[in-house]
């Protein structure tokens, strides 16, 4: 049960606050049957013939591209997957005017599908896709559809998905405009997210606002420097507000 009086504080910062960036994590998306990987029950936690952090990364993708894309059409492209109460009430956040930017370490695309329109994807999407060779464009039913190690339909080169693999740095242009956006926030909302992976993590330094909001199942870093910490699900959270 998440508490009333903490739910009426986040309230009022809402209705005090004229640029609000949220900052998200896998806790946004494992509300829309999207794993994460390090929970106990997340990807990390699972067996696998290589470790899933090293199945992950632009090394493994080269060497293992077969073996990378078993891993990633079965744990990682989730095309299913439906916006959840977190996505619909930042949507309708930014329509008020109230929310400038989503700022998220997840490489679904739900925060679009639910009607956001500035979205800083940090590690990418799994839903663009390009080759490795030529650089056109397929999309992410194209990957699904293939077998094996997806090719390209005009040169034969090997697709790779627009995600941000272990070994990669971050698109410097998402990055400007992540900083830009938390930079000019006068409120900050961190939710569902660990603040374990860097460099993305590390943004939130940026924020020089007068709030900062946690909500997360489990306490962060950044709970001793936040005006209010709500520990729960986010979903439900957001939930409560709409209604």
């Amino acid at each position: 049960m998440v508490d009333n009086n903490k739910i009426e504080r986040l309230k009022h910062i809402i209705d005090q606050s004229q640029r609000i960036v949220f900052f998200g994590g896998a806790g946004v998306s494992t509300e829309s049957g999207i794993p994460d990987f390090r929970s106990p029950d997340g990807l990390y936690a699972q067996k696998y013939s290589y470790p899933p952090e090293t199945i992950v990364s632009h090394d493994f993708f080269f060497e293992h591209p077969e073996e990378f894309y078993k891993f990633y059409r079965e744990k990682m492209l989730r095309l299913d997957a439906r916006p959840n109460a977190t996505h619909i009430f930042l949507a309708k956040l930014e329509r008020a005017g109230k929310l400038t930017a989503v700022v998220t370490q997840n490489i679904d695309d739900l925060h679009a599908e639910a009607g956001s329109k500035k979205v800083y994807r940090l590690h990418g999407t799994v839903c663009d896709n390009h080759c490795t060779r030529c650089g056109s464009y397929f999309s992410a039913d194209y990957i699904i559809k293939s077998e094996g190690v997806p090719r390209c339909d005009r040169c034969g080169g090997i697709i790779k998905p627009d995600v941000v693999l272990y070994g990669e740095g971050l698109d410097e242009k998402v990055l400007s405009g992540a900083i830009s956006a938390i930079s000019a926030a006068d409120a900050l909302i961190i939710g569902g997210t660990s603040l374990a992976v860097y460099p993305a993590a590390g943004l939130i330094d940026f924020f020089r606002g007068r709030y900062l909001v946690v909500i997360n199942k489990t306490p962060i870093s950044a709970d001793g420097r936040a005006d209010l910490v709500i520990n729960g699900n986010i979903g439900e959270v957001f939930s409560v507000i709409m209604d």
